[in-house]
């Protein structure tokens, strides 16, 4: 019988073809994608990119930068989100997290809603400074932990931040991955369009495909997404479930088990 880690008892939720959650192994992919950076930011309603951010600090041994607006004390800002694009347009954020109501295949983003842009079948939460950070952030990283034909569409219904832009229009920054629930993509802004890179574990490209709503380019054989060993297991579960309930103490309680 396997050793339990810190964080077993009492949860539930675990993939069934897994030793993980799909959330746990969403943090670790995310933590993996930030890379070796000086300063990452993360926005208001991101638990698992704040979780991430926080498992890469763990790794750099606290050299990494963290800026979480949701959180007291990882947000040296002290007038919220105008002290964070000054940040960004600055070129002194490294990597930022968006997401969206909708996500098409050429990486554009719908915070908006849906329908009549006078009288919206639905709403989303709003753009806020999306648009701004999708140009001036170097690596972007898309997450939407849904995957469903509803939410990466063949085209947005409408356009709160591109995912490229135009050659004469000077832009920093852009998408460099999607993750989602199923599956990690990568994406090409040259020939704007996504590529497969790995598939979670109870999946396969013939589902992920299935299940998405543009077009994507795969391998021949698709790798299966790397699963978090026992130390980052334990990190993600210890120390920094604990610390994202500073920002985060519902989500900490639900799902990290704190």
């Amino acid at each position: 019988m396997a050793r339990s880690l810190p964080g077993d008892k009492g949860r539930s939720g675990l993939n069934a073809v897994s030793a993980c959650r799909t959330d746990e192994l969403c943090v670790a992919v995310l933590a993996r994608l930030i890379g070796d950076v000086g300063h990452v930011a993360v926005g208001n309603a991101s638990p698992i990119p704040g979780m991430a951010a926080l498992l890469a600090q763990f790794r750099s041994g606290g050299k990494l930068r963290v800026s979480m607006l949701n959180s007291r004390r990882h947000n040296s800002f002290t007038d919220g989100g105008r002290e964070l694009f000054d940040c960004a347009g600055q070129g002194r954020i490294d990597v930022f997290f968006l997401g969206g109501g909708e996500i098409d295949g050429e990486a554009n983003l719908n915070l908006v809603g849906i329908g009549d842009p006078d009288r919206l079948d639905v709403r989303f939460p709003g753009s806020f400074g999306s648009a701004y950070l999708y140009f001036a952030v170097p690596r972007v990283i898309l997450f939407r932990e849904e995957h469903s034909p509803r939410t990466l569409v063949p085209k947005v219904s409408f356009v709160s931040a591109p995912g490229t832009s135009p050659e004469n229009v000077y832009r920093a920054g852009g998408p460099a991955a999607l993750l989602t629930g199923k599956a990690l993509f990568s994406y090409d802004k040259t020939i704007k369009r996504f590529r497969l890179d790995s598939v979670h574990p109870g999946e396969t490209a013939d589902s992920v495909r299935q299940a998405t709503g543009f077009e994507f380019d795969t391998a021949d054989d698709v790798a299966a997404t790397p699963e978090p060993d026992r130390e980052t297991l334990a990190l993600i579960r210890g120390p920094v479930a604990r610390e994202i309930g500073d920002a985060y103490p519902q989500f900490a309680a639900q799902r990290a088990g704190v």
